[in-house]
């Protein structure tokens, strides 16, 4: 551990700048790797992928109770309770294990996708890989050493793109992306148990495991729902339509999820640390730093919202090709739900810079309530585009409104964020129209010069009408701060 405070600090923001990096490396070779598997493979491999997927992930998030997390905020020697955690991880991703075994063909079957039951199988085997590997990353966390987890997870995209291309290239379908993954958790996990240099021991001390499952498991409940909010719509999709239209709602979530991969990791390495300094050290400034931040947040996402919307019947056939042109009618809708998830995620952060864990797990769980029966019907009356616009509507007229509230009640006046909103968007709504009118005219030119025409007119309008003088100083002053 770091000797004194600023040694903690710079170890810290070392660390953050590795993790950023780890991030945009990962995604840039997901991207890739998507762009090559999207021509190899047909789109009904996409979708019984998808439903493994959504079984695996949800499961990924309550499989250690939120011991993991209990570790990294431990206060005591470390050394105490690793071998208590470490049982207890490996214990519950074991047993997560075989009931995803047990019960992987019935999930299957009620997602729509009875093949899928193999897929749902062999991904499951990340949990387990989880179950050894994550004590270890949770000890690299508590010592500043992101920077180790980072080349960790980077050399394990390094192996996973290789693997995937070259077993769909042999015909495995949709066992490439699990042949994929497995290959990268693997060799990450190798490398942070290494690098973690704690030994792998077991047992159990009664008074450790109280303490640890009284910090994790409210955590893994609450992040249990995130993960119900997150997957919901891939079950729902598959069960209705089955895996071809699941393959294309899939392909049109993953674009739909570049701006929070990226623009949000960047984010929240700004704001999550802010707003918690602000809390701690001058909690009466905590309600103008939310005010400066959150109408940032809307100048950075409205325009890739506003753009990569009305842009997708032409972005998703000159990425993927035109068999996947199904995938823009819900994309241009999944956009404003991306919008509304950057802007809840901000929220997110400052009620956990003051504490307020309660207000997050109550939004969640609203959410989820109505979420779910509101992608059903949107199913069964718009298709993927129906569920799109399921998950607009929840979020601008139920999730949006219910941040504002919590923000209230902590103490955040949010009528100066609602002002300080209003020119963005009507600058977004500027960029759409001028975007829009531009891919028409130059309807007859080839994808790329179609794009770039209307991507820079929208872009040009919005900076012109959207963003002020003002704002601009300010998200350079942030930015640099």
């Amino acid at each position: 551990m770091p000797e004194n405070e600023s040694d903690r600090a710079g170890s810290a923001g070392l660390g953050l700048r590795w993790g950023l990096l780890a991030r945009v490396a990962t995604k840039v070779g997901s991207f890739a790797m998507s762009l090559i598997l999207a021509r190899l493979l047909a789109p009904s491999d996409f979708g019984v992928y998808a439903v493994a997927l959504a079984a695996q992930q949800f499961l990924w998030h309550v499989n250690d109770a939120g011991i993991v997390a209990a570790i990294v905020q431990w206060r005591g020697k470390i050394e105490d309770v690793l071998p208590t955690a470490t049982t207890m991880v490996l214990t519950f991703s074991l047993t997560v294990y075989g009931l995803l075994w047990l019960f992987a063909p019935y999930f299957a079957t009620v997602a729509g996708n009875p093949r899928a039951e193999g897929m749902v199988r062999m991904l499951a085997v990340l949990i387990v890989i989880d179950g050894f590997v994550g004590v270890r990353s949770a000890v690299l966390l508590r010592r500043f050493q992101q920077g180790k987890i980072a080349k960790a997870n980077m050399a394990g995209m390094v192996v996973q793109v290789p693997v995937a291309v070259g077993m769909a290239a042999a015909g495995a379908g949709a066992f490439s992306f699990a042949g994929g993954a497995i290959s990268s958790s693997l060799l990450a996990g190798v490398l942070m148990i290494a690098w973690a240099r704690e030994p792998i021991r077991f047992g159990l001390r009664r008074e450790v495991v109280v303490k640890l499952l009284r910090f994790g498991l409210p955590l893994a409940a609450s992040l249990g729902v995130e993960a119900l909010l997150l997957n919901a719509d891939t079950v729902i999709v598959g069960a209705v339509f089955g895996a071809t239209v699941l393959g294309f709602y899939t392909l049109a979530l993953n674009i739909s999820n570049w701006v929070p991969g990226l623009v949000g990791e960047a984010l929240r390495h700004v704001t999550l640390p802010g707003f918690s300094r602000v809390a701690d050290q001058r909690p009466e400034e905590l309600s103008a730093k939310v005010q400066q931040i959150i109408p940032m947040v809307v100048i950075l996402v409205v325009p890739v919202a506003v753009l990569v919307g009305v842009l997708a019947p032409a972005i998703v056939p000159f990425l993927y090709g035109e068999r996947w042109l199904p995938s823009a009618a819900a994309l241009s809708f999944l956009m404003v739900s991306m919008a509304v998830r950057m802007l809840s995620g901000t929220v997110f952060d400052v009620l956990t810079s003051v504490g307020a864990t309660k207000s997050i797990a109550i939004m969640n769980l609203c959410w989820a309530v109505v979420l779910i029966p509101a992608l059903w019907a949107g199913a069964h009356i718009g298709g993927i585009r129906g569920v799109a616009i399921a998950h607009a509507l929840v979020g601008l007229l139920l999730t949006v409104p219910m941040g504002a509230l919590f923000l209230r009640r902590i103490g955040v006046p949010v009528a100066p964020i609602g002002f300080a909103s209003v020119r963005p968007l009507i600058g977004g709504l500027a960029a759409g129209v001028v975007a829009w009118l531009a891919l028409r005219a130059t309807s007859g030119a080839i994808p790329l010069v179609q794009l770039a025409a209307a991507g820079s007119a929208g872009l040009l309008v919005y900076v012109a009408t959207g963003i002020s003088s003002s704002r601009f100083r300010e998200m350079r002053v942030l930015a640099t701060s």
